[in-house]
């Protein structure tokens, strides 16, 4: 199964693909050029937003190289300028002016024409003061090393400057230009999933792509989420959303199964049963009516018991799915009645933070969802790659990370979606919860619950830091924007 996805390509694939698609003819080459300038500058705008709003007055820095990318960065800029007169440009030329090609050189004329005396040419000795922007355009797919000194000293003064956001277009140039956002134009580029001077990667679509092409390594596009924005059977009730079971949580880490259970509460799920310890069951219901709480027999240190498991298999037959391990903690005794239930459930099973031991997963059986971030992986995997491991658990993975990338043990898929506002304790506990709810919406397509989840919480993260920034929020915050990024999605072309 395929999901709502595009390949990601290699530079020579990429340009294989360009000239299928254009012939290098330039008449086809400009309409490209004209989207993906104004792309640039939406995501631009849009990211923006993280660290405040777009100054009526902003300073953009603009860096041309001669080719394509350059004439990208120039129609962003031109469209950046549209709507705010006292906005201005500044043109840094790598190569000299003269050096452009025709569709920069065309790019620059609009550009030219439309900020008037607003637009600058600037040499390096010139660059000075703060930007609110810098758009790098210098070098792009197709270029081949190394950079030469001069544009080398370029970059390294370009990020010493006082920049509030750096973007570079399609790829940092040269693996110099230090980015925040590096804006994939038309396809994502494999160098993007290493480069650390990337920054964070956003895919803006170009309509290069059906959907239906092949490819190990695929970026997931917010169309996933289109089915949940859309209106459901008329005839639906309760059970026919899904049901899950939520086990987890302990005295010493109460709040994490709580958060499990509000997130599962958003994901569409029409029932949520969570299995907690039985001191914690009253203030979590008082907090979350929505749920069923069922207080479960605790161990002297608070966590789950051996004896409750009676009270898990009363509720296996009215339920779609399970979910076990947010703020369960790592007592032998609790560690074994996970690996008991999974040995014997036939449900899928979603298994998170202390629930990810090798001899539990090596347990349980399919199908069965894994959420690890780097450590929890290591401590599964050990240094098997991504693939490989799904392959040999059965198992699907979301693999939380800067970019979060989900297999099955086909094709991975890469969600560019979120950023550092996630860098808090909770999030992967509401990523669980959200996925949880979901898996149980979909038993039988654990991939696509995962995929789903996984885009769904890095929107919702998205739009959470671009209404109040990175740093002053709080991770369940996160929740009330949920809805939103069903809507944004659904308004997607």
């Amino acid at each position: 199964m395929t999901l709502p996805s595009h390949p990601i390509l290699t530079c020579d694939a990429t340009g294989r693909l360009e000239a299928k698609r254009f012939g290098g003819d330039e008449a086809k080459e400009w309409p490209a050029m004209q989207q993906a300038g104004r792309a640039v500058a939406a995501a631009v705008r849009r990211d923006f937003a993280e660290v405040g709003r777009w100054p009526s007055a902003a300073r953009i820095l603009v860096l041309v190289g001669k080719g394509n990318n350059g004439g990208d960065a120039m129609l962003a800029a031109e469209a950046l300028l549209d709507g705010w007169p006292k906005a201005r440009v500044e043109l840094l030329f790598a190569f000299g002016q003269l050096e452009l090609r025709p569709l920069a050189q065309r790019a620059h004329r609009l550009l030219a024409q439309a900020a008037g005396n607003r637009l600058q040419v600037v040499s390096p000795k010139a660059m000075s003061g703060a930007y609110d922007l810098c758009l790098d355009g210098v070098f792009g797919y197709q270029f081949r090393p190394p950079a030469g000194p001069d544009v080398a000293a370029l970059f390294a003064q370009v990020n010493e400057l006082p920049i509030r956001l750096r973007a570079a277009v399609d790829l940092p140039s040269a693996g110099l230009f230090r980015a925040d956002f590096t804006y994939a134009t038309g396809c994502v580029k494999t160098p993007l999933l290493t480069d650390a001077n990337a920054g964070r990667v956003r895919y803006l679509d170009l309509g290069f792509f059906s959907g239906a092409e092949k490819g190990a390594d695929r970026v997931l596009t917010s169309g996933i989420l289109a089915p949940l924005a859309g209106l459901r059977l008329s005839h639906s009730d309760k059970r026919s959303q899904g049901h899950l079971l939520i086990l987890g949580g302990s005295r010493s880490y109460p709040g994490a199964v709580l958060m499990n259970v509000l997130a599962a509460l958003r994901s569409g799920a029409g029932l949520v049963t969570a299995l907690v310890p039985e001191s914690l069951a009253p203030a979590f219901a008082a907090r979350a009516p929505e749920a069923m709480w069922v207080g479960w027999p605790e161990t002297p240190e608070g966590g789950l018991a051996l004896e409750g498991l009676h009270l898990l298999r009363a509720r296996l037959p009215r339920a779609t799915a399970l979910e076990i391990g947010s703020g369960m903690g790592r007592e032998p005794e609790t560690l074994a009645l996970v690996k008991d239930i999974v040995k014997t459930v036939r449900l899928p099973v979603l298994l998170d933070a202390d629930a990810l031991q090798p001899e539990i997963v090596r347990a349980a059986k399919p199908p069965l969802v894994l959420t690890p971030h780097a450590g929890e992986y290591a401590r599964i995997a050990g240094s098997a790659g991504l693939g490989a491991y799904c392959r040999t658990s059965k198992a699907t993975v979301i693999l939380k990370g800067p970019v979060t990338r989900i297999c099955d043990g086909a094709a991975i898929y890469h969600s560019f979606f979120g950023g550092p506002v996630l860098a808090r304790g909770g999030s992967g506990d509401l990523l669980a919860g959200l996925t949880g709810g979901l898996l149980a919406q979909t038993p039988t397509r654990p991939l696509l619950a995962a995929a789903r989840g996984a885009v769904w919480h890095g929107i919702a993260a998205d739009l959470l830091a671009r209404a109040h920034g990175q740093t002053a929020v709080q991770t369940t915050q996160l929740l009330d924007f949920l809805a939103a990024a069903l809507r944004e999605s659904a308004d997607e072309p």
